[in-house]
């Protein structure tokens, strides 16, 4: 079905809103009529200024835009009344009554999992999400993120290497890319997964775009994992929000001393299910018939008095040295070709921390 320029311009007026849409159409019946509606008649449910911006048609620059862009390869205007809109999300408070998506739409359809947590990730972290992301699409999931940098990106990028890929939700217009250091990650997944955002094209990054955008991430999947988040971590509103929906939540723990695995933590203490491996997410939401476990890895982890010395805290090379009982130059020697082969990662402040194996 396509969506028919009434249905766009009542997604599009600005002022209206999900919640302004979905009380004109129970209260006209169908978007033609509330389109054609008096200001009169629809300022006491949607408010004067909407109300008068829907009557004057305010948004018929943007239903233009949106129905010449659909027009483009890949591009798609996704509806409430569209049979493969997700179930899930249309069963969810505020469901979007229109998406654009570019992509793979059929991903729609599929069983979903959300991967989400924090900006400022650890190379520790990013390789979670990247790992659990990669395997869990092995098992036949589509793995919903948003986008950002840290968690998210790794965990599209861990999903595409499957075909059951990723699906980003977005806090832009379709037509936008932030952060532009995703750029590439962007079209990779427009052309392998799917993008979907409900904002009108040319929007912004505006603030209050992102909690909406968390409420449709959680109401896509069945399950969401939150890789690695501080408290104050926006994931931990997609989190809170599958919480409310019914939805299965786990959280990856990780040091007392990392400041992004508080969040983690705290969402434990809430009842989230700890997740050690892709196993005990699995145990949570279910093993699909059709998923196909991945082989296990062959990369076995160096044996090195460096890495034992080290732990998994974060640390200084010289207070390695005086445990181990080396010269500095000796020790940061070691670390470069530990950091070379992946198995350590530099951080700030001169600090250093051992990578766990995939």
């Amino acid at each position: 079905m396509t969506a028919s320029s009434s249905w766009l311009q009542l997604t599009l007026t600005p002022g209206i809103g999900p919640v302004g849409f979905l009380k004109l159409i129970q209260a006209f019946g169908s978007a033609e009529a509330a389109a054609g509606a008096r200001a009169a008649q629809t300022e006491k449910l949607i408010g004067r200024e909407a109300a008068e911006a829907l009557q004057n048609q305010a948004a018929a620059e943007a239903v233009s835009a949106a129905e010449a862009w659909a027009q483009g390869e890949g591009c798609h205007l996704i509806t409430l009344l569209d049979d493969d809109y997700p179930p899930q999300l249309a069963e969810s408070d505020t469901p979007p009554p229109l998406l654009f998506g570019r992509g793979r739409r059929e991903l729609l359809s599929q069983p979903m999992l959300a991967v989400v947590g924090s900006r400022a990730a650890t190379p520790q972290g990013k390789r979670n999400a990247e790992d659990f992301a990669s395997a869990l699409a092995a098992h036949g999931y589509t793995i919903v993120s948003g986008l950002a940098s840290g968690i998210d990106a790794a965990a599209h990028q861990g999903a595409l290497a499957h075909p059951a890929s990723t699906i980003a939700v977005i806090g832009t217009g379709i037509d936008r890319v932030y952060p532009a250091s995703n750029r590439q990650l962007a079209h990779r997944i427009a052309a392998e997964g799917l993008i979907l955002s409900e904002f009108p094209l040319g929007m912004g990054p505006l603030a209050g775009h992102f909690p909406r955008r968390n409420r449709i991430i959680a109401g896509l999947a069945r399950g969401c994992l939150v890789v690695e988040a501080s408290t104050a971590s926006g994931s931990l509103i997609t989190a809170r929000l599958a919480m409310e929906s019914n939805r299965d939540v786990m959280a990856i723990p990780g040091s007392i001393h990392n400041a992004q695995a508080r969040g983690c933590h705290r969402l434990i203490k809430d009842g989230a299910r700890l997740a050690e491996t892709v196993d005990d997410v699995l145990d949570e939401i279910g093993r699909l018939p059709s998923g196909i476990a991945p082989e296990p890895s062959a990369v076995a982890e160096t044996a090195s008095p460096l890495l034992a010395g080290m732990g998994w805290e974060p640390v200084l090379a010289e207070s390695l040295a005086g445990t181990l009982g080396l010269t500095p130059g000796e020790v940061y020697a070691m670390l470069l070709e530990l950091e070379l082969s992946g198995q350590v990662a530099s951080l700030p402040g001169g600090r250093f921390q051992r990578l766990a194996q995939p």
